[in-house]
């Protein structure tokens, strides 16, 4: 999946996609703490600049345009000054503000965040949470009533600020549903089952607790699918990455890629607009969730409600690939990995050794091996294996130094450790569609290989490149 993730970004298209919901300002106020108030135990932020941003379904649109997609907007905001530099970041963004409604009846939301050394300090709330009017309901669905025509899929961002009643919320999931367009939710609010018969929602593992009233995160899970008539649900889950559960089908969990946790502000926001435009892209479930998970881990290294750039989401899935941790993992843990990657019909590769001083010969192996399907696991020999095979004073780097170099490299999806002097076990449990050795192996034993052909897989020998040989170079270092 890491090398595969690489391609999902880079081939997501640019759907047509309606944002509905409660539209939010988000201001940042910058500044330094270095003493106490005189005249209470509280801190004094010395301001040093301050910021405006899109928040809540604003910033779902946001990330939305960010990654590509042709975005629409619906809300109601103030007549007032916030709602008008709500207006113009959204517009300036490429975003489509006609839907945006305003009136004097009600502000337009606005979070400030006191921030020093990145950190929150205080955050000030200037917002109302009663519904919208029945003036303001029937003007919102007209532009829901144009939208189903034009878009290719809605998204409601329901922060339980009055914009979305159930009213409306069901008018929109009926006029999509009735042209099969899907209807994905982030859902903030106890009021569940005014999303009866969407596609999805999202949320994160407090409110599917407190919403389902459930205790066990798939119990709960299953119990709001069902209740609300759901394609799928998604969860996520802070540090441990997000789930989705779909109707049929088990449970997918996807372990969390970000490397350093800043600000978690915005983030179910940046989740849910990647999850939607990989869905409108037609991606299975678990890929839809491979990229959102790879979105939020990118964007709570960030401060503050931040937009995903595709090209910036591109770079970041790279640097993951080449991330080892995701990547060395137990037999149990490869097993269970590998059910996944076949259950959308992925080609398995398989290719071992000592890869002791890894060098281009080896670079150039574990390429071809790469090529050879979509998904490589390496076999890597223990220290102990190594040693039965190429003598007392090898290896030279130890079984997770070599590990960890292999898992570095962009080709190589899986690492696996196995003690025996030969794979034929693990081939076996594997059972690979293609494994790949050295051309030297021509007319030469191959373990597993004639397990791999019974089961209709094949064998596949790569290329040699001259000049390169661990045993050389242990000699000319004087090993």
């Amino acid at each position: 999946m890491p090398g595969r993730l690489i391609h999902l970004v880079e081939s997501l298209r640019d759907p047509r996609i309606l944002v509905l919901g409660d539209l939010m300002l988000d201001r940042y106020v910058w500044g330094t703490v270095d003493r106490i108030s005189p005249e209470a135990p509280i801190q004094v932020l010395n301001a040093d600049h301050e910021e405006v941003r899109p928040g809540g379904g604003a910033n779902v649109a946001r990330n939305l345009a960010a990654l590509g997609a042709r975005v629409a907007c619906a809300g109601v905001i103030g007549n007032d000054a916030a709602g008008a530099q709500l207006t113009r970041l959204l517009r300036d963004r490429g975003v489509d503000v006609r839907g945006l409604l305003t009136t004097s009846a009600r502000p337009t939301p606005v979070k400030t965040r006191m921030i020093a050394r990145n950190q929150q300090i205080l955050r000030v709330d200037h917002e109302t949470t009663d519904e919208i009017d029945e003036r303001m309901h029937k003007r919102l669905h007209r532009v829901v009533l144009r939208a189903a025509e034009d878009c290719d899929a809605a998204v409601v961002s329901d922060y339980r600020k009055g914009t979305v009643t159930a009213k409306l919320a069901g008018a929109l999931i009926r006029e999509f549903r009735r042209r099969r367009k899907p209807v994905l939710v982030g859902m903030k609010t106890p009021d569940v089952d005014k999303y009866r018969r969407a596609t999805a929602v999202m949320l994160n593992r407090q409110e599917l607790a407190e919403y389902s009233g459930l205790r066990g995160e798939e119990k709960a899970a299953r119990a709001l699918l069902e209740r609300l008539g759901l394609k799928f649900l998604v969860a996520t889950l802070g540090e441990r990455g997000l789930m989705v559960l779909g109707e049929r089908g088990p449970l997918t969990r996807m372990p969390t890629l970000a490397r350093a946790v800043y600000d978690v502000t915005g983030a179910g926001d940046s989740c849910l607009a990647a999850f939607a435009i990989a869905y409108c892209s037609e991606l299975p479930l678990e890929e839809c969730a491979a990229v959102a998970n790879a979105a939020a881990g990118l964007v709570v290294g960030k401060v503050g409600t931040e937009e995903v750039r595709r090209e910036e989401l591109v770079r970041y899935v790279r640097q993951a690939a080449a991330h080892v941790e995701h990547k060395i993992v137990s037999l149990e843990e490869l097993l269970t990995s590998l059910k996944q990657e076949r259950r959308h019909a992925r080609r398995v590769v398989f290719t071992n050794g000592c890869f002791d001083v890894l060098h281009p010969g080896h670079v150039s192996l574990l390429q071809f091996a790469a090529s050879e399907g979509d998904v490589l696991v390496v076999g890597l020999n223990t220290d102990r294996s190594a040693r039965g095979l190429k003598g007392p004073q090898r290896p030279i780097f130890g079984e997770q130094d070599r590990a960890t170099l292999l898992a570095a490299l962009e080709a190589v999806d899986y690492v696996v450790l196995f003690d025996e002097p030969t794979p034929e076990r693990l081939i076996e449990e594997v059972a690979p569609d293609v494994l790949v050795k050295g051309e030297d192996y021509r007319g030469k034993s191959i373990a597993g290989a004639a397990f791999v052909k019974k089961r209709g897989g094949r064998v596949a020998l790569a290329p040699v490149l001259d000049g390169y040989s661990t045993t050389e170079i242990a000699r000319k270092l004087g090993r």
